[in-house]
């Protein structure tokens, strides 16, 4: 009964706020992971955008003005990496923040020393626990035109890994999923990589992915979606997991 009731109020909310034709056509030249979805699956990613932007509130910052396609873009991004599981998987966050460019949080830090540090370092995103995601707009139309890099995907990737508690690169995974495999495979990948970064041997992934196991999350899904044929082909167990975590085959 409540899927019925479920299913009701979204068909209800799909028909009485559509995301206009033009809109969404616009989306899709702006975004290359959507447009290169068949259309069943856009379809799909159309409906899962439309329920985002009712259910979450963006807000752009710092004078920056988002139009509604503007909007219609961020969401088609957004709900990528949930095409396959719904997005009952964002639950729990509400606010969508956008800056123009990068932005720079100031923080204190205590080191092991006891010694408190002060650290400004300038961000492209930001996902926090049970908080907003953060996003950088410059960083948002980016997305796609350094291979592998799409801020928006890392961010909810996050979002995802925070669900069973912190981001530590290990979400919640579905019930024919084996955790012993998957820690096996992420720790696997995490030491080659770490072996051919003090070698000097040009990554598959964006350095930035050995800052933390979250981080490998995090990048990886980012090139699993934007690239996946490197990610299959430099990282195949890897491409492997996340290809059974998200339900989806982009290669």
């Amino acid at each position: 009964m409540l899927d019925k009731i479920r299913n009701w109020r979204v068909r209800r909310l799909v028909a009485r706020h559509p995301i206009a034709e033009p809109l969404w056509q616009d989306a899709l030249r702006r975004c290359a992971v959507a447009r290169a979805l068949g259309a069943s699956d856009q379809a799909a990613l159309r409906v899962l955008a439309t329920l985002f932007l009712d259910s979450k509130s963006l807000e752009p910052t710092k004078g920056l003005q988002l139009d509604d396609a503007d909007r219609v873009l961020l969401a088609a991004h957004a709900c990528v990496p949930i095409l396959k599981l719904g997005l009952d998987w964002y639950d729990g966050w509400h606010s969508v923040i956008v800056y123009p460019d990068a932005f720079v949080p100031h923080r204190t830090k205590t080191d092991a020393a006891g010694v408190v540090h002060q650290t400004a370092t300038a961000l492209a995103g930001e996902a926090w626990g049970r908080g907003p995601v953060i996003l950088s707009w410059a960083d948002v139309l980016n997305a796609g035109k350094k291979p592998g890099h799409n801020v928006v995907i890392h961010e909810m990737a996050h979002k995802l890994d925070l669900l069973n508690g912190d981001a530590n690169g290990f979400p919640p995974l579905h019930r024919r999923m084996d955790r012993r495999v998957w820690t096996r495979v992420f720790s696997s990948a995490w030491d080659h990589l770490q072996e051919q970064q003090r070698n000097g041997t040009e990554l598959p992934l964006d350095p930035y992915a050995l800052e933390s196991p979250a981080e490998f999350f995090a990048v990886a899904s980012e090139q699993f979606f934007e690239s996946p044929a490197v990610l299959r082909q430099q990282l195949p167990d890897v491409y492997r997991q996340l290809e059974q975590f998200y339900r989806q085959h982009p290669f």
